[in-house]
């Protein structure tokens, strides 16, 4: 397994270095300009070269990246255009709201997933199993900014259970801290919640078929024991998969849910640097995400053996 994780590793530097070259050249090659942002509506030509020359952008492309990359690989991120503040401070500061609304979010998604999968696929065929199958295609379907104001209009604006917006740290307490991140969580993670309900209840389905199975029953063992100690261990594998691919959907997600809920992320500081086109920020940010969900692949890839011996690297 070691030289496994070695390979792994080294692959994952040559994705990442590839995320970096396409992050970089898109950013520089879409239309807009943080020079004329910063020089306003009035300014000159001039005006807005002279921004340009200072903040490095007159500089051949080339150039740019080979000292942008240069930064990367001693850990600077650089500095915020606007701000004039280096952005690993500006992610540092936002990243606890991030994390604790993702943690949240895949705790959340995850029990209720595959609860929800496991019971459709011991019902199948029934009331029970078409009314969750339907309601995670629905979860799926519908758009996570949808979701986030009908949340806030019912829970927080209608029954005034929990906050509209916003976000308290953890040392503030577990309830503050907790209250108002119950909608973003559902929010984001109801999208999930289908995903990995449906793939638990095709998977189990097939591994209910299985004689395996149909001995256990045959020996006594009660719904429980077949449903989570045989089937879902053995069904494990295709869910774990599911899970570490759908943090593509969280990441995504974290942008539109801490925008509508307005949570100090690093999903919302992303959001305001594509407005203002500050480079920096905007390359830090989707550096860090590629490698979380690159590094969360690869935990996903090792917990195999842990789930089937069978599996070999």
């Amino acid at each position: 397994m070691a030289g496994y994780i070695v390979r792994r590793l080294l692959s994952t530097i040559l994705v990442m270095m590839l995320v970096g070259v396409f992050v970089f050249l898109l950013l520089h090659i879409a239309p807009g300009d943080p020079a004329a942002i910063i020089a306003g509506d009035n300014a000159t030509p001039a005006q807005i070269l002279a921004i340009r020359r200072q903040l490095g952008l007159s500089d051949p492309l080339s150039v740019q990246f080979v000292r942008w990359f240069w930064h990367l690989l001693h850990g600077n991120f650089g500095i915020s255009i606007f701000s004039d503040t280096p952005v690993i401070t500006l992610i540092g500061q936002r990243l606890p709201a991030t994390i604790s609304l993702t943690a949240l979010t895949i705790g959340f998604a995850v029990v209720l997933a595959v609860a929800a999968g496991v019971l459709a696929a011991w019902k199948a065929g029934g009331w029970l199993d078409g009314f969750l199958m339907g309601f995670a295609a629905l979860g799926f379907s519908t758009p996570v900014f949808v979701v986030g104001y009908f949340l806030i209009y019912l829970f927080a604006i209608r029954l005034h259970w929990l906050p509209v917006q916003g976000y308290v740290s953890l040392r503030a307490g577990v309830w503050p801290w907790l209250s108002h991140l119950i909608l973003p969580a559902i929010a984001l993670g109801l999208a999930y919640v289908a995903l990995i309900a449906r793939i638990t209840r095709a998977s189990m389905l097939e591994v209910l078929a299985e004689d395996y199975i149909r001995t256990a029953r045959a020996k006594g063992a009660s719904s429980g024991a077949v449903l989570f100690h045989h089937a879902l261990k053995n069904a494990g594998v295709p869910i774990v998969t599911v899970i570490g691919i759908g943090v593509a959907l969280l990441i995504s997600g974290v942008v539109v849910t801490e925008t509508v809920f307005n949570i100090p992320g690093v999903g919302r500081l992303a959001v305001d640097a594509i407005t203002n086109r500050d480079y920096p920020i905007i390359e830090g940010v989707m550096v860090i995400f590629s490698g979380a969900y690159v590094i969360i692949n690869l935990l996903v890839d090792l917990s195999y053996a842990l789930i089937d011996p069978r599996v070999r690297y």
